[in-house]
């Protein structure tokens, strides 16, 4: 069985940072994870999932970052493949970046953005940014 687990959402004052982990697990995981193309899609209430950022895999993308627009300069996508996490750096919140999180993975040889394309879902991480 796959497991995706996000932490470290909070409240936040406008202009601080949060750091987001998504811990995989289970045994596609185990074996495979750095292959994994992984991605980070954020849900406000009342609107539809849109993707956040993005990170490649082994499988043919390794490297590769992705970012929506509105969050570029200011959230870093990396990844530990030794401990199956992925993290999210969000620096200089905004109140319209409040949402929650979810954490994603795909196989795939190249960065997908689009939320239907990604196979394993986390249960998601609540970050609420007070202005």
């Amino acid at each position: 069985q796959v497991q995706l687990v996000e932490s470290g959402g909070g409240l936040v004052q406008a202009g601080g940072s949060l750091r987001l982990s998504c811990a995989a697990s289970g045994r596609t995981f185990n074996n495979y994870f750095s292959k994994y193309v992984m991605g980070w899609f954020r849900q406000a209430p009342g609107k539809e999932r849109e993707f956040a950022a993005a990170i490649g895999g082994s499988a043919g993308s390794a490297g590769a970052t992705y970012y929506l627009d509105s969050v570029k300069d200011r959230f870093t996508i990396s990844r530990d493949n030794a401990k199956n996490t992925v993290y999210l750096q969000m620096n200089s919140l905004k109140p319209e970046d409040t949402a929650v999180y979810y954490c994603a993975a795909v196989l795939s040889r190249t960065v997908v953005t689009g939320a239907g394309l990604y196979d394993y879902w986390g249960q998601g991480t609540q970050v609420t940014v007070s202005s």
